[in-house]
């Protein structure tokens, strides 16, 4: 039985793909100048596929036991291979980065308000509504 119905997991899972995002741009901007490097980018859609799919469940015997589910996380950064920004073979366009840096940002911020704002329920709750 999950306390807030999977919304902490649910957000924690956006959590974990914005993290890597952000890993995946500051990549991008510190290799900026680097020749021949290939700008990463982290796909959404290839994230939540992986999320629904890799679920392991385990045997349920009785109906009263607990339904058991372990997700499995192997988010993928991809490449863009034939991708050039620059003459030297570099990938990386610094404004369309700072442009997504900004939006990850604001998309980490949120969810981070959201689950601080789960929590504090939970706490008014704890205490007894004090």
């Amino acid at each position: 039985m999950s306390l807030f119905g999977g919304t902490i997991s649910s957000l924690e899972k956006g959590l974990n793909y914005a993290s890597l995002k952000n890993k995946a741009i500051a990549q991008n901007i510190a290799n900026v100048d680097t020749p021949n490097y290939k700008a990463k980018d982290v796909s959404f859609k290839q994230v939540l596929a992986e999320e629904q799919g890799t679920t392991i469940s385990a045997n349920r015997t009785n109906t009263r036991h607990y339904d058991f589910k372990i997700a499995q996380s192997n988010s993928k950064v991809f490449n863009y291979e034939n991708f050039r920004y620059r003459h030297n073979g570099n990938g990386v366009d610094m404004d369309a980065e700072q442009a997504s840096l900004a939006e990850n940002t604001i998309y980490y911020n949120a969810l981070i308000d959201r689950i601080s704002g789960k929590l504090n329920t939970l706490n008014t709750v704890i205490k007894g509504g004090r």
